[in-house]
């Protein structure tokens, strides 16, 4: 079952990574690239203040910090684990492929899908009754994480573990924020 599973997974990302076309590259390079995100990062982080008193808004950022620490430690953590070669690093399929990056760490699960699927749960949750808007925040995840099959870096059983990691881990510290900070904070309101 699992060596089936592993062979799917393996033929859907030769499949998929083989859809790319050469002049989109730049455009998906500069996509899986932490840095081009920082504007929505502003977005949320003014957001927060615009919506909330500056309390609220700074105890929700805290905890999005805290999120971010906790998913990156679990992704890192699963990665040593589990140890599973990057396509870019499988020798049975590098030549077959299209890679635009090359790092050498372990791809399961991707780092890029749970973190930033995290966090924009999160942010979603935080904002979702004060921004009519809000769900286009799910656009960054997705073309985040789709990028890093763009490039040749991650096999899409490590996008779609990393993927639910990371709204599972959303909601749980939305939860948490529920139930521990804003009531102790007077923070209660939806």
């Amino acid at each position: 079952m699992l060596e089936k599973l592993l062979k799917w997974d393996r033929d859907t990302f030769v499949y998929l990574n083989g859809l790319g076309i050469e002049k989109y590259d730049t455009f998906w390079s500069i996509v899986t690239n932490i840095t081009t995100w920082i504007p929505l990062f502003i977005v949320f982080l003014v957001l927060f203040y615009l919506k909330f008193s500056k309390k609220e808004a700074l105890y929700k950022f805290l905890t999005v910090l805290a999120l971010v620490l906790f998913i990156t430690l679990i992704t890192h953590i699963t990665k040593i684990s589990v140890a599973r070669l990057r396509p870019n690093n499988t020798e049975e399929i590098n030549t077959l492929i299209r890679i635009l990056k090359t790092p050498t760490d372990y791809s399961f699960f991707s780092g890029h899908a749970s973190s930033s699927f995290s966090i924009t749960m999160l942010v979603f949750l935080f904002l979702r009754r004060k921004v009519n808007w809000a769900v286009l925040f799910f656009i960054w995840p997705v073309l985040f994480a789709m990028s890093r099959i763009y490039v040749g870096v991650h096999f899409p059983i490590d996008i779609l573990v990393g993927m639910v990691v990371g709204l599972l881990s959303g909601w749980l510290f939305y939860a948490l924020y529920k139930r521990f900070i804003a009531p102790c904070s007077a923070l209660a309101r939806p």
